[in-house]
């Protein structure tokens, strides 16, 4: 008989490859291969960030954008007029140059002229370098040379009120400035701080120091 040997039986080893090494461009193709979701979802992680960064924030509710003291439009050789009811004309302002403002609807004027009529006659003009009126022209703020004039009416002389600040009432017929003023009726010159004159009564309340030359009603007959 044929014994068998009790050790099993041994392959040969098959001989170890070489290790291939790749080209480092190959390499370095793989590696971004591998990491391009991870590099792009970075990329578009940041795009979302800046995105939300860079849009402006909403208004709140009932917030409204700030209106800028910035005329909205002008006029040249510019003239408004306002009639009563009646159609009878009240007022006429004009000038060189007109600009309105929409924030708080406020005209400014250029070498400004006035004409103001009362429903008794009254007459009144006033011009000024500037004038700065609200929307319906009832309140006119005169700078820079401002003359007022009530023209004669019922035997008195013409009444003039001059100052470089000067605020006109058109319907009212009232005039008022703290700045230094002089009133000049005929033969009489007042200068003073400040005047507060208001044809419906009359009157003419002058503040502050005072120098008056006076024609006295004996001389003038």
């Amino acid at each position: 008989m044929l014994a068998l040997d009790d050790d099993p039986l041994s392959l040969p080893t098959p001989p170890a490859r070489p290790a291939v090494r790749m080209p480092w461009p190959l390499r370095l193709r793989e590696c971004v291969l591998g990491y391009l979701p991870l590099l792009l979802m970075a990329l578009l992680a940041l795009a979302t960030w800046w995105l939300v960064k860079s849009t402006p924030n909403a208004p709140e509710p009932g917030s409204e954008a700030a209106v800028r003291h910035v005329p909205d439009y002008t006029m040249q050789g510019f003239k408004t007029q306002r009639f009563t009811p009646q159609g009878a004309l009240q007022v006429q302002i004009e000038g060189t140059q007109m600009r309105h403002y929409p924030d708080n609807d406020t005209f400014e004027v250029d070498e400004v002229r006035i004409r103001s009529l009362g429903e008794d006659g009254t007459v009144m003009r006033a011009t000024a370098r500037r004038a700065l009126s609200n929307g319906k022209g009832t309140q006119v703020q005169l700078m820079g040379n401002a003359v007022v004039v009530r023209e004669a009416l019922d035997g008195q002389p013409p009444l003039e009120i001059r100052s470089e600040l000067l605020t006109f009432f058109t319907e009212t017929k009232r005039v008022v400035t703290d700045q230094p003023v002089q009133v000049l009726q005929g033969s009489n010159d007042m200068r003073a701080a400040g005047v507060d004159y208001d044809h419906r009564s009359g009157l003419a309340q002058l503040t502050g120091p005072m120098r008056a030359r006076l024609d006295p009603p004996a001389r003038r007959r």
